[in-house]
C-alpha cells in the first residue's frame, strides 16, 4: 500500500483524536435595494471568493409591470429572503450611495431582532435607527 501524500498526514495529524469536522464557513445573506443589482452580483462574487457562502436576492421585481400577480410574487420573494436572514450568520447591507429602502430597514430590524451580525457596504447611513 502506498504511503498518504504529506498533505494527507498533515490533516490527519491536525484532526486526529478530533471528533469536530472541520469549521463551517460563514453564511451571509446580501440585502438592499434589487436597483443595485450589479452590486449584488460584484458583491456575490467577492465575498464567495473569501470562502463564505452566500445569499442572495432571487429578483428585481422593480423591472416589471406591477399587476397584481407581480406584486403577489414579491410578497413571497420577501417572505423567502426572511428566511434566507434566519439561515445567515450575518447580513450584509448593500447600502450604494448610503441609500436603505423601507424593505431594506425592515430586514436590518428583523437580522438585529435574531441577533445576526449586520454589515454595511458603505458607511451606515446618517441618523440610522437602532432597531
Amino acid at each position: 500500500m502506498l504511503s498518504p501524500s504529506l498533505p494527507e498526514k498533515r490533516l490527519r495529524n491536525i484532526f486526529q483524536g478530533h471528533k469536530m469536522k472541520p469549521k463551517r464557513p460563514t453564511i451571509v445573506c446580501l440585502c438592499g435595494s434589487t436597483r443595485f443589482m450589479r452590486e449584488f452580483g460584484l458583491t456575490n462574487i467577492r465575498e464567495s471568493a473569501q470562502g463564505k457562502i452566500v445569499l442572495s436576492v432571487a429578483y428585481d421585481f422593480k423591472q416589471r409591470p406591477q399587476t397584481e400577480l407581480v406584486k403577489q410574487a414579491k410578497a413571497k420573494a420577501d417572505e423567502l429572503h426572511l428566511r434566507k436572514i434566519d439561515l445567515a450568520d450575518e447580513i450584509l447591507v448593500l447600502n450604494v450611495g448610503r441609500y436603505i429602502g423601507e424593505t431594506t430597514r425592515d430586514e436590518i430590524k428583523y437580522a438585529k431582532a435574531q441577533r445576526k451580525r449586520v454589515r454595511y457596504l458603505e458607511l451606515k447611513p446618517i441618523g440610522e435607527y437602532t432597531g
